[in-house]
């Protein structure tokens, strides 16, 4: 059973009677791309994956449109047969916002195209490459008890890996996917495999270990395909008969599992991971319902089966937050008696404070969690819902299809595994601001609260406190910009993408003036809320190649603030004219005016963007904050 909620993808609902048609259908739909995104939602089997990633590799073939989808250009190498995985990562890519295009090599010649500059690869120049490369494919020597060579074995291992990555790296200027190993399923000496040095057992984890700690901090991406094998099994994961006739580098029952969560790391990457995790409360965080139970009759108690499937969902949640997922609560309820279990039952774990939003009510849930986005200043698209209710699930799927709500079975024990099967909440990278994002959100809605009771936008400005803290790039802060930068969407002018060598570039380019801009008041140390890189096209001239901020500092002046900053600094070194730029994007439409409101005067227009220009002693009012410089922004001045 618990290998079928992987293999199948369980918390994904079935495939519709018509999907063959509608993928035969796909270059008639009015939005090509926005039913490819929604043909991916369903549970695809490995055939259907392959008929939707042939599909969408003709509307590519055609020219077609896959907006709102995020192009992404994956290269694809290993030691096994790799054919057959290319057309299913391209239709799961589609379920994670991406337009993915699969570039591949030949069989088994993964050192050779890496290190070659002419390689299909390197000159492909792809975003990232997945190297899939199992332990057949490293120089892994069998030594039993041989400690020494054992270990030679592993680190000529890791040696040939960081080859791949350097070559990749220096040739193409990839990001490279790396896997961890799944070891074999035959053992030498049983129960003590793990333990003897020089047993395969031995060298896969001392290998997934080493690894995880090369890449976890650096530009690559770790894909833990030992912990899927893990999941489902080894024996099941593995197939000698699969790889001794077709050199299939696992069980091809698994190839949907597999390229969902290559799409989740890709979705990962470009920031379409979700933010929010939305709790229905009766026979979903509790068992039972109550307002009909009353608060005695529910059911969270530990030693009650039913109690602790809840507890566990309840566990998670917690768990979720502290890594920064912020929590809501969506529930058909009266207010006050959807609080009362959090407030009064010994044996609740989540209590009202660990929510940054409430709503209970009898509005419908899709109402509810449009309010929810409002109010925490995300998208939709961050949000996943999660209710034992099937009629309740249809409902927001179908007025809010950009939600994420996963199909729950009949049994409440597998509530929290099927959440977390899901991964909705992937990540590349975790940082002490990732932490702490749940906090920011609960903040807010204090600062909200406060709005509410001071009413005047300006009184409730100044009764914030606000230091607004500017420095430029550097090495402490090179990681968090590199997150913002590919994660920001919603308000960000131009939604380039730079890894952290790009961000290295900026820094240390000295015809660049850039800005990490960070925000604190009264209530937290908001962290890290703004980007901005300036380029030097003309000696007069700054364009600004990028601003993005957190959505959750809206309103309080932020951006009038920054365009201070950027001025201050414009008119020291010389220059007289500063150029924003806005390409739109289907997420990005928050700020189509963000110029014009600060100022600025249309030069330009084009179908790709639009181009405003704003004269440097332009006065604008700095709104009520402190300002506080760290470090010496440096710039070329308009005279080198």
């Amino acid at each position: 059973m618990s290998c079928d909620l992987y293999a199948d993808l369980a918390w994904l609902p079935r495939v519709p009677d018509d999907f063959r048609q509608r993928c035969r259908d796909l270059s008639l739909a009015p939005q090509p791309g926005l039913e490819v995104q929604a043909l991916s939602r369903y549970a695809l089997g490995e055939n259907e994956l392959v008929r939707l990633g042939k599909a969408i590799g003709g509307l590519r073939a055609a020219g077609t449109s896959l907006s709102p989808l995020t192009p992404f250009r994956l290269g694809l190498m290993g030691n096994g047969t790799l054919d057959l995985l290319a057309p299913a990562l391209v239709a799961s890519a589609a379920r994670h916002g991406i337009a993915l295009e699969c570039i591949r090599t030949g069989y088994d010649q993964v050192i050779q195209d890496a290190l070659d500059p002419d390689s299909v690869m390197n000159t492909a120049r792809p975003d990232a490459v997945l190297v899939a490369l199992d332990y057949r494919g490293l120089p892994l020597r069998l030594a039993p008890g041989d400690a020494e060579t054992g270990n030679a074995s592993v680190q000529d291992a890791l040696a040939q890996i960081a080859s791949v990555r350097a070559g990749l790296r220096q040739h193409g200027g990839a990001t490279t996917i790396l896997q961890t190993l799944a070891p074999p399923v035959e053992t030498v000496f049983g129960q003590l495999d793990r333990a003897v040095p020089g047993t395969m057992r031995w060298a896969a984890d001392k290998f997934n270990r080493e690894l995880a700690e090369a890449v976890v901090g650096s530009e690559d991406v770790l894909l833990d395909v030992a912990a899927l094998a893990e999941t489902v099994g080894l024996s099941e994961w593995h197939s000698a008969e699969q790889y001794n006739m077709a050199k299939l580098p696992f069980n091809n029952r698994f190839v949907p599992l597999y390229a969902d969560h290559v799409g989740r790391l890709i979705g990962a990457m470009r920031g379409k991971s979700r933010r929010c995790l939305i709790l229905d409360l009766d026979n979903t965080v509790w068992g039972g319902v109550i307002g009909d139970d009353g608060l005695e009759g529910i059911k969270i108690a530990q030693g009650d089966a039913v109690g602790e499937a809840h507890l566990s969902v309840q566990r998670l949640a917690l768990a979720l937050r502290e890594r920064g997922v912020v929590l809501a609560v969506s529930s058909k309820n009266d207010d006050d008696v959807a609080r009362k279990p959090f407030r009064e039952h010994p044996e609740m774990l989540l209590k009202e404070n660990h929510f940054a939003v409430f709503q209970a009510n009898w509005n419908d849930k899709a109402t509810n969690i449009k309010a929810i986005a409002d109010e925490l200043a995300l998208g939709i698209g961050s949000m996943v819902f999660l209710d034992d209710n099937p009629v309740e699930r249809g409902l927001v799927r179908e007025h809010l299809p950009d939600v994420a709500v996963p199909e729950l079975p009949a049994d409440p024990a597998l509530y929290a595994r099927t959440l977390s099967a899901a991964g909705y909440f992937e990540s590349v990278a975790f940082s002490d601001e990732d932490r702490k994002r749940a906090a920011f959100y609960e903040n807010n809605a204090r600062r909200v609260a406060l709005q509410q009771q001071v009413g005047d936008l300006s009184a409730y400005l100044r009764s914030l406190d606000m230091e607004i803290v500017f420095a430029p790039f550097d090495e402490i802060g090179r990681s968090r910009i590199s997150q913002l930068i590919n994660k920001s969407n919603q308000y960000n002018l131009t939604t380039r993408r730079y890894s952290e060598t790009d961000v290295t570039d900026a820094e240390r380019d000295l015809s660049a003036f850039t800005l990490q801009v960070r925000l604190a008041d009264k209530f937290d140390d908001n962290g890290m809320i703004s980007v901005i890189v300036c380029r030097t096209p003309a000696p007069d001239t700054w364009e600004i190649d990028t601003w993005l901020m957190s959505c959750r500092v809206l309103g309080r002046g932020v951006e009038r603030a920054v365009l201070c900053e950027i001025l201050r600094a414009a008119k020291e070194h010389g220059i007289s004219h500063l150029v924003g730029v806005f390409r739109p994007t289907d997420r990005n439409s928050m700020v189509r005016d963000h110029y014009r409101k600060l100022g600025f005067a249309p030069i330009g227009e084009t179908a790709e963007e639009t181009r405003w220009e704003l004269d440097v002693a332009t006065i604008v009012e700095m709104p009520p904050m402190r300002v506080r410089r760290v470090g010496t922004v440096e710039a070329m001045d308009a005279s080198s």
